[in-house]
């Protein structure tokens, strides 16, 4: 290894010991110190940069606990030949409504509250078999190295970066980090100047809406679909054209003709999680050029993929500049860190940063730094490999469950739920009730699906908030469920 390959600035902010991390990550990752070569030992290291040996050695051991390096007895330490890199319906709200008297509340123009949303028991956690979506094992976060990203955030010097109102401006450490690091491994490549930070996927797509929609303007959107953007639209007062589906997602054929605006989940259709091929989206291009189509893509669990390679985003594939991309920083990691970001062209960016600066000026910057750090030390490469490595455990532990049992599901390549067909007369809904009496909590279908009479016997599960070793006992436990409700 290059003597010359690390050069340590004793005068940062950043310790010597993460500045070391950093260097070996980007190293590994970037190619420059492929897998198998040796490292110095952290006496010859320690020597060649003048610092503590100490210093050296709890570098390595980080970088050794994440799967970077490699120690093998005897013989030093070496970079992980094993390191995967990155690929280059309806109930009723529970809140007291206020009365009809109240002559202030009688003005309000819209009632958000009464809009139709996904909702799950607020106690799940506390059933033994929560088969719920869009929440994660809490014990799968590196809560250590995100609490060293925040102590580092958190430094006099750092904070000077984040404590001012940067009125509208993100950290450009974390743009260059959604960059360089994110954005190349679905194929995109933008500038500085064509990204910006949201408070996660449901904003990004907020603000588009705002800036592209009005009550002249037509919306088309998947059926089955995501109930958050349905709301969102209706409240702005557009018309909606909810477009048919496959087994391959989208069907991009006259349906989608007469749209002025988009959106689509290629890459897991919400709520189906079937991928969207190649050549549809090929397909989808050439006909939304032809139409003058604007499409959201939101890139929704692009890394969930088990069975098959990842497909290129939309975004990557578009030469018109047609397709806005929406991604997320947290939705398959922690969703309630609420961070986000659209791709688009440098004067979309800039009317979509001036709508958020009215909104929420910008997302928390110290958050935002705390991100960067995180992804630029390597944590968030090593979570996703870790993730996807347990993730594809518990669905194939779903997947072999449900075949087992004869329960119906789309088949798709990954995605973190199921979404399973029931018989024909099944209420989903009733099949709720009865099975949170036997600890299982799943989500009936008919808030996805937005016909005038939605089909009752659809339902999704989801695995990324259940512990493996519950997935067996739990899926018996529905079996049993769907059982006693055939026989009524």
């Amino acid at each position: 290894m290059s003597e010359s390959l690390f050069i340590l600035d004793k005068g940062s902010t950043e310790s010597l010991q993460l500045q070391i991390r950093r260097q070996f990550v980007s190293a590994i990752l970037g190619g420059s110190l492929p897998a198998g070569n040796p490292v110095p030992s952290s006496r010859k290291l320690a020597e060649q940069l003048n610092v503590s040996r100490i210093t050296v050695t709890q570098a390595y051991n980080s970088l050794i606990d994440d799967g970077y390096l490699t120690s093998k007895e005897r013989s030093g330490i070496y970079v992980s030949d094993r390191l995967t890199l990155p690929l280059k319906a309806d109930k009723p709200s529970h809140s007291k409504a206020p009365p009809l008297s109240d002559p202030v509340f009688r003005q309000m123009k819209h009632r958000p509250s009464h809009q139709q949303n996904i909702e799950k028991p607020e106690n799940w956690r506390d059933y033994p078999y929560p088969f719920v979506t869009a929440q994660v094992d809490k014990s799968l976060f590196p809560i250590a190295a995100w609490r060293e990203c925040s102590r580092q955030a958190l430094s006099l010097n750092a904070m000077a970066d984040w404590t001012e109102d940067r009125l509208g401006v993100d950290d450009p450490f974390l743009i260059e980090q959604i960059r360089t690091r994110l954005l190349p491994t679905r194929g995109i490549h933008a500038s500085e100047e064509e990204i910006l930070v949201t408070a996660g996927a449901q904003n990004s797509l907020y603000i588009l809406s705002r800036l592209f929609l009005n009550n002249n303007t037509l919306f088309g959107m998947e059926n089955p679909g995501y109930p958050d953007l349905r709301n969102i639209i209706q409240l702005i007062g557009s018309r909606i054209q909810y477009l048919n589906l496959d087994h391959h997602g989208l069907i991009p054929d006259q349906q989608i003709d007469n749209c002025n605006v988009l959106a689509v989940t290629p890459s897991h259709q919400f709520p189906t999680t079937v991928t969207m091929p190649l050549q549809r989206r090929k397909e989808l291009l050439e006909r939304v050029e032809t139409n003058n189509t604007l499409v959201i893509e939101d890139d929704y669990e692009p890394e969930l993929n088990f069975e098959s390679s990842p497909t290129p985003a939309l975004k990557s594939l578009d030469s018109t500049g047609r397709v806005v991309y929406v991604g997320s920083l947290s939705k398959s990691f922690f969703p309630g860190l609420r961070l986000g970001y659209l791709v688009a062209s440098k004067e979309i960016i800039q009317e979509a940063r001036a709508l958020g600066r009215l909104m929420h000026r910008h997302t928390p910057t110290n958050n935002q730094r705390t991100m960067a750090l995180f992804l630029a030390l390597g944590h968030h490469d090593a979570l996703r490999k870790k993730l996807r490595r347990i993730y594809k455990n518990r669905w194939l532990e779903m997947k072999n469950g449900l075949e087992t049992m004869g329960i119906n599901f789309q088949r798709s390549s990954g995605g973190s739920s199921f979404w399973v067909e029931g018989a024909k007369n099944l209420d989903s809904k009733e099949l709720l009730k009865r099975a949170l009496k036997k600890g299982v909590v799943l989500e009936p279908g008919t808030i996805y699906d937005f016909n005038a009479i939605p089909p009752k016997h659809f339902f999704r599960l989801g695995y990324t908030a259940i512990e493996h070793t519950s997935i067996e006992n739990g899926l018996k436990q529905l079996h049993s469920t769907l059982n006693e409700l055939s026989e009524v």
